[in-house]
């Protein structure tokens, strides 16, 4: 088996402008303290890289100051421009307490540019406009409140900084009508060389944050959160989706969401995902893939390593379409794709209260086990290795504690399972489902 290279390791005046340091406090026009800037942090991949450079950013020489307007005024507008004025070796500085965002930011041309993120931004619940007006991608029909892009870009929030999509009323809505446009609450596309760290991320209408056609970027130390307080639940509020993007590190977060912690969509090469807690999850998964019909969808030299996964369906997950269309619910079907998905590794992971320890499912989407039966998928998955999973799983499958079924013998090869001591709460001895499947690589009960 192949293993990758990881080694350890209202419109208002312009923004004000001044030399960049660490420490400055700001005043407003009255005399009181806004805030004091922070320094940006240095980001590394650790204790795994993906073998491949990130760039060392110069100190930055201005910074462009953003107070809010308060009294519910527009502030989008206004950090626009402070981004204009700053891009090229500034610093945006966010230190109000809370802004508000009524306008969608496109912020695709940055260049040499930090954000010092330290109040609340919150986007307005006006589900009308922002369906009209978010940004919109052909993938999965998706769309975004804002989207980051550019070369040698740094936004950091210090443990404070907070970015807030007012999810409720989404939440709610959608329960009516499974068809709205939820915009996602962060969308970095087309992003190269760039860190994202210390930020609180709340109450995303979707998948809080997907990286587009990007490169060398690493998020650290990331907080999720976004539960619903009725009775309709926050769906489909990934914590990480990873599109035709390579070299990214995510690690040393906490995500407590509705479903997967960190998702890797098609043509997701290079990843290291590392000292996450999930909590409440769909586990890290590898797809879907195969949604689009004839499309190649690659999925390739990932290490996902020292994981804590609770109350979630799944922890280690590989999902793939069946051969043809069906149809997962009404606002997501597909099927009939082809691809590759090679060099997966998930090491070291501790569960509690966890469906499945390990899924592997070419049936995704598909209740209907005689369609995928018929029309098996033609993906293949090979070199993959499970190892090093411990824990309790739920009683919801009891005693099973993992699916590993593949279409057909021909489309997996080299799939490995090791070291892996998931038991189930009734105290019987656990089972796993395997499938089209060489059973001789895998050191499970399979049955």
């Amino acid at each position: 088996m192949r293993l990758i290279g990881f080694f350890v390791a209202a419109l208002a005046a312009l923004p004000e402008v001044v030399e960049c340091a660490a420490g400055r406090v700001h005043h407003a026009k009255d005399g009181s303290v806004i805030g004091t800037t922070a320094g940006r942090p240095t980001i590394l991949p650790k204790p795994l890289t993906t073998g491949k450079q990130f760039i060392k950013s110069e100190r930055r020489k201005r910074t462009c100051f953003v107070d809010a307007l308060g009294n519910g005024q527009d502030d989008g507008p206004q950090i626009l421009a402070a981004a204009q004025e700053c891009n090229g070796n500034g610093t945006v500085a966010l230190l109000s307490p809370l802004y508000t965002i009524a306008t969608p930011l496109d912020l695709t041309f940055l260049n040499g540019i930090d954000f010092d993120i330290q109040g609340t931004l919150k986007f307005t619940p006006d589900t009308d406009f922002w369906q009209e007006n978010s940004f919109k991608y052909t993938f999965q029909n998706s769309s975004a409140f804002w989207q980051f892009g550019g070369y040698d870009v740094h936004i950091f929030g210090s443990g404070k900084g907070t970015i807030d999509g007012s999810g409720q009323v989404w939440y709610d809505l959608y329960a009516k009508d499974p068809l709205i446009l939820r915009p996602i609450l962060i969308a970095y596309n087309g992003l190269h060389q760039a860190t994202v760290s210390g930020l609180k991320l709340r109450y995303s209408p979707q998948w809080y944050q997907v990286v587009i056609d990007s490169s060398d970027v690493i998020f650290d130390d990331i907080d999720i959160f976004g539960g619903s307080v009725s009775s309709n639940p926050a769906k489909n509020t990934d914590g990480w989706d990873t599109y035709r993007s390579d070299n990214i590190v995510i690690q040393n977060s906490h995500i407590d969401n509705g479903d997967d912690c960190v998702s890797f969509k098609p043509n997701s090469t290079s990843v290291v995902v590392q000292g996450l807690f999930c909590n409440g999850s769909h586990g890290i998964s590898v797809g879907s893939l195969g949604q689009y019909y004839k499309v190649y969808d690659l999925v390739e030299d990932v290490y996902v390593y020292n994981i804590t996964m609770i109350n979630a369906s799944d922890m280690a997950r590989i999902k793939v379409w069946p051969g043809v269309q069906s149809a997962l619910s009404v606002d997501l079907q597909g099927g009939g794709g082809i691809g590759l998905v090679n060099n997966i590794t998930y090491d070291t992971m501790q569960i509690s209260n966890v469906e499945y320890g390990i899924e592997l499912t070419q049936c995704y989407g598909q209740k209907n086990l005689t369609l995928c039966n018929e029309y098996p998928s033609t993906l293949t998955i090979q070199n993959v290795m499970f190892k090093n999973m411990f824990g309790t799983a739920s009683k919801k499958y009891d005693p099973t504690v993992g699916t590993l079924v593949c279409s057909s013998p021909s489309v997996c090869h080299n799939i490995y399972a090791q070291n892996i001591n998931v038991v189930p709460p009734s105290g019987k001895a656990p089972k796993y489902t395997c499938t089209n499947i060489d059973r001789t690589l895998l050191n499970i009960p399979c049955v």
